[in-house]
């Protein structure tokens, strides 16, 4: 993993909107519906090229493949471990709500925002989900897919010119109900056996495996019961289960990221970064990305001046973020880049955004031009930023 050297290096959190084209295909395939598997695939590797060449213009570092070919986690991990079984409500499939918590703590603040919200859901047409249940032994299948997913990615790059990708994977945690495991610990022992099997090809393919793992401190809005010391317990018995996944894997080419679940919102109830960064620092990651860009969280650079960086780790705070459209100035970009590296030290940070701009696919809070803009005024940021740490500018 390279570090911010001689100039401020950029990234970004992993998942893009996804092209119209590919939407239809995902839409498709995820209702059982015929479709042209051929024109997919084809349709996937010219998208991500774009993607990844788009990346790159805009000044962005450390590339993703947009996770162009994935309707969401759900629906990912669906398809690369076996022991899952879909079971379609007498309804039919339901429409997805997304991250939006609306029996937590921040829902019972600001009921009204939340039955607006509902009402008027920005997911009603993302792509639609059949709900899973494990009924079966967890093993890894996918990998004809994550092999077409780092194929894409790897010529994306090399026709762009970029030095450095990653691919989002999925944590050791799953709020998919258990009906075969005998205990919790043992469905989680299981599936965190089942993904390591894609951290270890994402890592031999000279690829950054990122972790994603919202649910390490977006859980807190929806354990209204729990006290923080109990909360943290929980945390770091989740990072247990990480670091057993993890385990043997080269801890310099692992990111991890974690965001909080709700996107547009008021977000009162979110933990703040203090809370928990000391827990981050027991993951085996070299890097660890978070919120830091929204209201509820531009303070957090301030956590450094408290808390030392482990020496050879790097932070990847959000300077832009998803929690609305707004496009941020350059300038304020740059100052949030320039406060982080005066508290953290400007080699032991990257930057990206506070979370995914487009987490389940179809999701309409940040359409593409939006999410787009918001890289440009990440890069111009950085580059600003540079000038002012190296330069004296």
């Amino acid at each position: 993993m390279k570090r911010s050297s001689d100039r401020i290096r950029t990234t970004h959190t992993g998942s893009l909107p996804r092209p119209p084209e590919i939407l239809e295909f995902l839409r498709l395939k995820e209702a059982g519906k015929p479709y042209d598997a051929k024109a997919f695939e084809a349709a996937l590797t010219r998208c991500v090229a774009g993607s990844v060449l788009r990346q790159k213009q805009l000044g962005i570092d450390v590339v993703s493949d947009g996770e162009c070919s994935k309707p969401s986690f759900l629906g990912y991990i669906g398809e690369r471990l076996s022991g899952f079984e879909a079971r379609i409500p007498p309804g039919g499939i339901p429409v997805p709500t997304g991250p939006i918590g609306t029996t937590g703590r921040d829902a019972e603040m600001f009921p009204e925002f939340y039955k607006h919200v509902l009402e008027h859901n920005p997911f009603e047409n993302a792509v639609r989900l059949p709900p899973l249940v494990c009924v079966g032994p967890l093993r890894y299948v996918g990998h004809d897919k994550i092999a077409r997913d780092i194929a894409n990615l790897k010529a994306g790059m090399a026709a762009a010119g970029v030095d450095e990708g990653f691919v989002p994977t999925s944590a050791p945690f799953t709020v998919v109900p258990n009906e075969y495991y005998r205990s919790n610990e043992e469905y989680l022992e299981a599936y965190g056996e089942a993904v390591r099997e894609e951290y270890k090809i994402i890592l031999e393919a000279g690829l950054l495996a990122q972790i994603d793992f919202p649910h390490l401190v977006s859980s807190w809005d929806a354990k209204k019961g729990m006290s923080l010391a109990d909360y943290r317990k929980w945390a770091e018995g989740r990072v247990e289960h990480l670091n057993h996944a993890l385990r043997g894997l080269p801890e310099d080419r692992i990111r991890f990221h974690t965001c909080y679940g709700v996107n547009f919102g008021p977000r009162v109830s979110d933990l703040q970064l203090e809370n928990v960064i000391d827990i981050f620092f027991k993951i085996k990651a070299g890097s660890y990305s978070f919120e830091a860009a929204n209201p509820r969280h531009e303070h957090e650079w301030r956590v450094p001046q408290k808390v030392k960086v482990p020496e050879g780790k790097i932070l990847i705070p959000g300077v832009v973020t998803h929690s609305n459209a707004m496009i941020e100035h350059p300038e304020v970009v740059a100052d949030h880049i320039e406060r982080w590296a005066r508290s953290a030290g400007r080699e032991n940070i990257l930057v990206g955004n506070d979370c995914g701009f487009a987490s389940v696919a179809g999701n309409t809070e940040i359409p593409m031009t939006v999410a787009w803009a918001k890289l440009q005024a990440l890069g111009e940021g950085a580059r600003i930023a540079s000038a002012r740490l190296w330069d004296g500018g």
